[in-house]
């Protein structure tokens, strides 16, 4: 709905500038009348030669407040009252041989503030027309930009989530949107990223619940143990593909309750992980310095992801090693390499999107575990990329503050 033009903001700027100059206009003209066109008070009368033949005073109106000499009466006109003769100033001279002279000035009829074109409620009028004039294009332009951002906040409150505003300008303005524009992607990304988890996640289940129905269907009345051993494997992967769905949804809400943060060893926890991979550590730094403060089941888990990520598409687990490293006095990094056929480098950020595959890879797991590591990685306020090693084969890198600044962790 539209608004009446006198709540719209550029009216309202329009109209409190036009306002307020016209105000300094009408106080800065009082005071140069006051200070330039002091009252009339004394005449000088001269010859033609130059010589003073009388003098006399300015006549004032009877609600003058003057001192009661200046009041008294001036002999001879008493019967004159002032302004008889039209408007203006009147003086009373008395020559020198003692005859007294009324002077009188007179103006036009009409009054100093409405005689057109120079009374003075004319000319303020001119110049508040000016005054409009010049400043609504200025104003208008000015609030255009607020108003883009209304538009655009309300269209992306009926659903369109792909609607950004313009980030013209440094003022306070473009600040608004630019962070209008950042949480726009931030929910549209989430949004995006929950249709997609969703839309995955019902296909992944199809394919374990499928083979569930047809063993069942298959084993009559009395079950194999091969049949029984297909049976519990396809459970156990709905059962894993329903944990990472829900762990993933938990890192996705910075509300959710992670445990608490402690201090990690993370020597300790890649010896562990790689013991059970046959991989080997190598620890570039004091193991002393190799701690940060996190989430222990969050990191073990990214450690165990990317092993297991590893050992999948590597050829053979012996050549699969970790390394741990303290780059900075603020940050550590923890390296993944294998030896497998690497990853093509149109794919080295998508690979960490959820339930991707690289083209031609042998199925296994359920298209979630370097996904999770991306989250859990951010979620430590750290990050994680994937580049080819040289002499062949893949790295994974994990970047993690020793101290990570989300109130979180």
């Amino acid at each position: 709905m539209r608004k009446p033009l006198g709540m719209r903001l550029h009216t309202r700027l329009w109209l409190a500038s036009v306002l307020a100059f016209a105000v300094f206009t009408l106080l800065v003209s009082w005071v140069v009348r006051q200070t330039t066109e002091p009252p009339l008070r004394a005449v000088i009368v001269r010859d033609p030669q130059g010589e003073v033949i009388g003098s006399g005073q300015a006549r004032y109106r009877p609600a003058d407040v003057l001192p009661d000499e200046v009041r008294a009466p001036i002999p001879g006109l008493e019967h004159v009252p002032y302004g008889k003769f039209g408007p203006g100033p009147e003086f009373i001279a008395q020559m020198d041989d003692g005859q007294i002279l009324h002077i009188h000035m007179p103006r036009a009829a009409r009054s100093f503030w409405t005689r057109p074109p120079n009374g003075f409620l004319w000319s303020l009028s001119l110049v508040a027309l000016a005054m409009a004039l010049a400043t609504y294009p200025i104003t208008r332009r000015l609030t255009r930009r607020l108003q883009a951002l209304q538009q655009g906040v309300h269209a992306w409150g009926q659903g369109n989530l792909a609607v950004r505003v313009p980030e013209q300008g440094q003022d306070e303005v473009a600040f608004l949107a630019r962070q209008f524009n950042h949480t726009a992607r931030q929910i549209e990304g989430l949004v995006n990223s929950h249709k997609s988890l969703l839309a995955n996640a019902s296909h992944e289940l199809r394919t374990p619940l499928t083979r569930i129905r047809m063993a069942l269907e298959l084993m009559g009345t009395q079950p194999t143990p091969a049949m029984r051993d297909q049976i519990a494997q396809s459970i156990s992967e709905v059962d894993q593909l329903i944990d990472e769905i829900l762990l993933a949804s938990r890192l996705d809400s910075p509300e959710a309750d992670l445990g608490t943060p402690e201090r990690v060893d993370l020597v300790g926890l890649a010896a562990e992980e790689c013991s059970r991979v046959a991989a080997q550590v190598h620890v570039l730094s004091a193991p002393e310095a190799l701690q940060v403060n996190g989430y222990p089941r969050l990191l073990r888990r990214l450690m165990r992801n990317l092993l297991d990520n590893a050992r999948h598409y590597g050829p053979t687990a012996g050549e699969l090693d970790v390394e741990l490293d303290r780059t900075s006095a603020e940050q550590l990094v923890l390296r993944i390499n294998d030896r497998g056929p690497g990853i093509p480098s149109q794919y080295l950020d998508q690979v960490f999107s959820p339930f991707f595959r690289l083209p031609g890879s042998v199925e296994g797991g359920v298209g979630l575990g370097l996904a999770l590591v991306r989250s859990i990685a951010t979620r430590h306020q750290g990050r994680v990329w994937c580049e080819n090693r040289p002499d062949g084969g893949a790295r994974f890198v994990v970047e993690l503050p020793i101290h990570p600044a989300s109130a979180g962790v």
